[in-house]
């Protein structure tokens, strides 16, 4: 297996004005569970997991000057980007520079978690998060002790299994550059769309090609058993898109 095919796309993640506000929609239409987060600086971190193994993140704003402030006071609650685990953040920073991206944002200072990130101008309009990850030693205290994820309604049942996300681009060239030749992604057509999928991943990207769109995420691809409750909109705590496949 070489390098790139050992890329995981690990999570969709959501900036939102307070991460509590979003429980009753994930937890209590979704079944999602909360899983782990953690204040980071300028924001705080929570995860929700959900059925298959999916998992959306949301990041909340604690400094009124960071980015996922800045990213509310311009677009307000929305998706903000997706985070892909590669085995060498030097192998694919430097493909990407090849392919002729911008690198922005690298921070090699955590040995644990290193990352860097393409900005959604060149990335098909949505930040793609690089990341690094090295597993901490089995003795180590838990890093996010003493913090949970807000808690809001008991998880419906069954729960919602999170596909993906579905993005526009205005070409498959484009597409495929980025999500195939870039992460590694797996291409096959679908209903009219380029679906890229990778090994052990339970989350895939679905493209839709239209050059006279706006490129950039459309909604988030769920299945479940049960009829879920989800508005033709956007969720507005969300600022996200929901569809039942």
């Amino acid at each position: 297996m070489s390098r790139v095919d050992r890329v995981l796309f690990d999570h969709i993640a959501i900036g939102v004005p307070r991460m509590a506000d979003t429980a009753p929609f994930l937890a209590g239409v979704l079944g999602g569970v909360p899983d782990s987060g953690y204040p980071s600086g300028p924001f705080t971190w929570g995860t929700y997991r959900f059925d298959g193994g999916g998992c959306i993140e949301l990041i909340e704003p604690v400094e009124p000057s960071g980015f996922v402030h800045r990213f509310l006071a311009e677009r307000g609650p929305g998706i903000h980007h997706v985070t892909f685990k590669v085995p060498s953040l030097d192998e694919v920073t430097n493909r990407a520079e090849r392919a002729g991206y911008d690198v922005v944002g690298r921070d090699d200072s955590d040995p644990d978690w290193k990352e860097a990130f393409l900005h959604p101008k060149q990335a098909l309009g949505i930040v793609v998060q690089l990341a690094e990850e090295h597993p901490l030693p089995p003795d180590m205290p838990p890093w996010n002790a003493g913090w949970e994820v807000p808690q809001g309604p008991r998880p419906a049942e069954p729960p919602a299994h999170v596909v993906g996300l579905r993005l526009t681009a205005r070409s498959a060239e484009a597409a495929r550059r980025q999500w195939g030749e870039l992460v590694g992604g797996r291409e096959r057509a679908e209903r009219g769309l380029l679906v890229y999928e990778w090994p052990d991943s339970p989350l895939r990207l679905a493209v839709r090609v239209d050059s006279s769109r706006p490129e950039g995420p459309e909604a988030i691809e769920l299945r479940c058993p049960r009829r879920l409750a989800l508005p033709a909109g956007s969720i507005p705590e969300l600022g996200a898109r929901f569809e039942q496949l």
